[in-house]
């Protein structure tokens, strides 16, 4: 997007909530002020997603191949009958 700017259409119940949180009863300025912040709250949910996924993980990549079994889809599908 070479111009810099998104136009977007938004009625209803959508435009209602906007109006809100904009102008001397909201916490916003505006309404392109309120759509800045939701993408960088939507970026920043997805960066810690990401970081928990990772810390997650993180022992099993550092597990020795000695430490895994192997299983196959039948295993896991009777261990999951069972729980």
């Amino acid at each position: 997007m070479a111009s810099g700017s998104i136009h977007v259409k938004i009625g209803g119940q959508l435009q209602a909530h906007i109006e809100q949180q904009i102008g001397g009863d909201g916490l916003y300025e505006n309404a392109s002020e309120y759509i800045r912040a939701l993408i960088r709250r939507d970026l920043q949910t997805r960066d810690e997603a990401w970081e928990a996924l990772q810390k997650e993980l993180s022992p099993a990549m550092r597990a020795d191949d000695s430490e895994f079994i192997a299983v196959s889809a039948e295993d896991v599908i009777r261990r999951n009958r069972r729980r």
